[in-house]
């Protein structure tokens, strides 16, 4: 007999609760650990989760926003084949089909579900960003007229661990379908073992609190994250609210795409809508509406909530998201949509204006939040080689605090790969250069955070250089009278000949070629000069200004140059 939410002792929803959230974080831990490709094993770009028998989030490691905000949208289609009445022992789930309720081809989930006693109490979840999905081109195909250039798609489908992994069909289908198995493959073994442990640690909390207890604490804790949510609607004035940013380009011509939003606050509820968003484009840059819907409450959940609300499920209940169908943000099939980041970022600033208009204590300006997309390919006597890489920028300033330098925007929060491990994995290209970029902060009362730029040699004939990138026309406005960041940029130097490459780009290098990538600075928050004059000092010592912008800084003081 089910366990009425409402009648749990406080004492063991803590300690359950909490034992869910650790579980959902030990799954990402374990992910992180057991992976084989620099993109998932240092740069962390991967999620996992668990989810009631329902589908529902009930806790996520904390990794990338984007990928779980909407993981349960991505479950239902699954849901929908195969009811948890027809599972049995070592079935699971994949899919990454975006126009199933999937995300991009490259970001492949994986649920299975936790038996007790015969019956589904839960499931245990993952995603994994993967190096190669097949597709037109190694890593990244700039070039895809459609989402069947992109890669391998996979619909909903329901296989079982013994009959079709372990040399097994499906997964030998995958390693013929991959130009690096020996990655791509073993960061599926680390999905699989992700889920694994989610599994081992919900079995235990059964076998000592029982499933009942275990299935009620699930549903109180999607009703503490919807009361939370709740009350810091409330807190924010009624009304409709509006804001606008925009991609650069789609790659084919100079044409800027606009993005907008209409946040409509009512009580305790919310609505967001794009209707304005520019037309889906021919060029990768569309998203799945269920990543328009991801972008979207994870601003709402930055930027009005405290960090200790549980990311689920419950959060969302009073939030409704709307797009156009044939917008940007929410494209007709078969549109490419691998760069769905871009328009997503520009979603969640365009979110952000809107919410400045009511709360703007709260909001942090532009960033150079978006994805910055980098692969280094060759083909050598032993196969493909494939490099991969998420690249951020310098985040916006917020009221209190200046923006941070040379971080992945919040939508990806991927880490930095280390260059150690970049020599130990690639040998066709070496890293001769990796520093912040002096001077591309946005000036403000608080300053916006600084880019980076990262230079490569190509050591060899035939390495293919490909990109998906924005903010290389338009810059991260700040806040509030704080100034624009710097733009980013990527070249090429092949002897005395620079050859500059748009933001969506690709080109076959030369032995001996320097590409430079410089990823762009954070807008800046209130007036430059309302910035003390020793923090500016400050920010000199540091070489995070010159001198010379040291000086037009300082000017808004009155006071001469530090």
């Amino acid at each position: 007999m089910a366990l009425d939410p409402k009648s749990l002792d406080p004492v063991d929803y803590a300690i359950i609760s909490q034992s869910l959230i650790a579980a959902a974080r030990e799954m990402g831990a374990k992910l992180i650990r057991s992976a084989y490709s620099t993109v998932l094993r240092e740069a962390r770009d991967g999620s996992a989760a668990l989810l009631d028998a329902h589908g529902n989030t009930i806790a996520q490691a904390e990794l990338i926003p984007m990928q779980l905000g909407t993981i349960g949208h991505v479950f239902q289609p699954c849901a929908r084949l195969y009811p948890n009445e027809t599972l049995v022992s070592g079935d699971f789930f994949v899919i990454n089909d975006p126009y199933s309720g999937g995300q991009h081809l490259q970001d492949v989930f994986f649920f299975h579900p936790i038996f007790y006693d015969g019956k589904v109490i839960g499931f245990s979840a993952s995603v994994a960003h993967h190096l190669d999905v097949s597709g037109g081109d190694p890593g990244l195909n700039i070039a895809a007229p459609d989402v069947y250039a992109e890669g391998l798609i996979i619909p909903p489908l329901k296989f079982n661990m013994e009959r079709d992994w372990h040399g097994g069909p499906f997964e030998r289908l995958l390693r013929a379908n991959v130009r690096v198995p020996h990655q791509t493959m073993g960061d599926f073994d680390a999905q699989i073992a992700a889920n694994a442990i989610g599994s081992q640690r919900v079995i235990e909390l059964a076998d000592r609190y029982g499933p009942e207890k275990i299935t009620a604490v699930m549903a109180a804790l999607l009703d503490y994250s919807e009361a939370r949510m709740r009350a810091a609607l409330r807190e924010i004035p009624d009304g409709v609210y509006a804001g606008e940013d925009a991609v650069d380009d789609d790659g084919l011509s100079d044409t800027v795409l606009p993005v907008r939003a209409t946040v409509t606050i009512k009580g305790d509820s919310a609505k967001i809508d794009f209707t304005g968003t520019a037309p889906q484009v021919r060029r990768n840059l569309n998203a799945p509406f269920a990543a328009t819907v991801s972008a979207a409450l994870s601003c709402l959940k930055a930027a009005l909530t405290s960090p200790d609300i549980p990311f689920n499920a419950g959060a969302f209940r009073p939030i409704e998201v709307t797009a156009p169908k044939g917008c940007m943000l929410n494209p007709h099939h078969p549109a490419p949509v691998r760069a769905r980041m871009e328009v997503c970022s520009r979603a969640w600033n365009a979110i952000m204006k809107a919410l400045s208009q009511a709360v703007p204590d709260k909001v942090i300006a532009c960033g150079f939040d978006t994805t910055t997309s980098f692969v280094l390919s060759h083909l050598g006597e032993g196969g493909w080689s494939v490099y991969l890489e998420i690249y951020g920028g310098g985040f916006g300033a917020a009221n209190d605090t200046d923006g941070c330098d040379g971080v992945d925007n919040p939508l990806s929060n991927c880490s930095n790969t280390p260059v150690e491990a970049l020599d130990q994995d690639f040998p066709f290209f070496r890293v001769i250069e990796y520093a912040l970029r002096p001077d591309s902060c946005g000036r403000g009362r608080q300053r916006g955070g600084l880019g980076f730029t990262r230079s490569f040699e190509a050591l060899k004939d035939g390495v293919r250089i490909s990109l998906y990138s924005d903010r290389f026309r338009r810059s991260a406005e700040g806040l509030f009278g704080g100034r624009e960041g710097a733009t980013g940029f990527c070249e090429v130097r092949r002897g005395d000949t620079v050859i500059k490459l748009k933001s969506k780009d690709a080109m076959d290098l030369q032995r001996g070629d320097i590409v430079t990538l410089g990823t762009g600075g954070g807008g800046g928050y209130g007036e430059p000069a309302e910035r003390p004059a020793g923090t500016i000092a400050a920010d000199l010592a540091d070489q995070i200004i010159s001198p010379d912008v040291a000086k037009t800084w300082a000017a808004g003081h009155g006071h001469a140059s530090p």
